[in-house]
């Protein structure tokens, strides 16, 4: 069973960056694709970014595309997401969160990941 467990997050101000890293024990962690979620106060959580096993396909939620950039090294076991150009609304505990099942980012339902970290705080002020 993989554990993750996120770090980095803070609070910056809007046009800020950060960079978030969840890093991956007791587990085979090379093999599954990851993603990022994020859950704002009253919010359901939501997809940021994923990555494939290799690091070499990647998607990304609209809102966060071209400001945000997922990455891993599996060398590491940590996956990294860093923000640029922050905004209020981005405002949210992060989540890094494992798919056991496949090594390509095929959904992004939170409920098709599994081994959820406990979250990091990012606050992002205007």
């Amino acid at each position: 069973q993989v554990q993750l467990v996120e770090s980095g997050g803070g609070l910056v101000q809007a046009g800020g960056s950060l960079r978030l890293s969840c890093a991956a024990s007791g587990g085979v962690f090379s093999r599954y694709a990851l993603g990022w979620f994020r859950q704002a106060p009253g919010k359901e959580r939501e997809f940021v970014a994923g990555v494939s096993w290799s690091g070499g396909a990647r998607s990304y939620a609209t809102s966060v595309k071209d400001r945000f950039t997922i990455s891993r090294d599996n060398a590491k076991n940590t996956v990294y997401l860093q923000m640029n150009s922050l905004k209020p609304e981005d405002t949210a505990i992060y989540y890094c969160a494992i798919d056991p099942r496949n090594a390509y980012i095929t959904g992004i339902a939170p409920s098709s990941f599994g081994s959820w970290g406990q979250g990091t705080q990012v606050t992002v002020s205007s």
